[in-house]
């Protein structure tokens, strides 16, 4: 496989999940490319966007924690380049989600506290999955710092 191969994959990946393909092309450059850091210039030859695409993008992998923007000493203009342990911050971020999540079914099981277990099922899975989920993911995180 070939950068540019690897790059629409990446942008393919982010399409089916709903995030702009633009988005997921950049991510995959700035994966894959040397130097790891680029201006925008250096972005808009290799993954093809506009101008106004790859500034939207940058802007939106910045907000999500995947990319940064930095200087770099004795050189003109902004670069981007992947933000350390943005990955693990990204999981890290979703914990909240698991827990809002959980507690909304908390919720809703207590509405639904007079229906049958039948009635209470939708609720009732995602109360255990999230719960176990809000209970098992800070074991992994603890599990992948001591491997670091």
């Amino acid at each position: 496989m070939n950068k540019k191969l690897f790059i629409e994959e990446v942008g393919t990946l982010f399409e089916i999940f709903n995030l702009p393909r633009m988005a997921g092309r950049i991510l995959g450059w700035l994966l894959v490319c040397v130097p790891q850091y680029q201006t925008a210039n250096e972005l808009i030859l290799a993954v093809g966007g506009s101008k106004g695409s790859i500034s939207s993008m940058t802007r939106l992998l910045m907000q999500v924690g995947l990319v940064e923007r930095i200087g770099r000493p004795r050189m003109r203009g902004s670069y981007f380049q992947i933000k350390q342990d943005s990955w693990t911050e990204l999981l890290r971020n979703r914990l909240g989600f698991l827990k809002a999540m959980r507690e909304l079914a908390d919720k809703g099981l207590d509405l639904m506290k007079d229906e049958g277990a039948k009635h209470r099922q939708r609720l009732q899975e995602i109360h255990d999955l999230y719960a176990f989920l809000e209970n098992e993911v800070p074991m992994l995180f603890e599990r992948w710092q001591r491997r670091l």
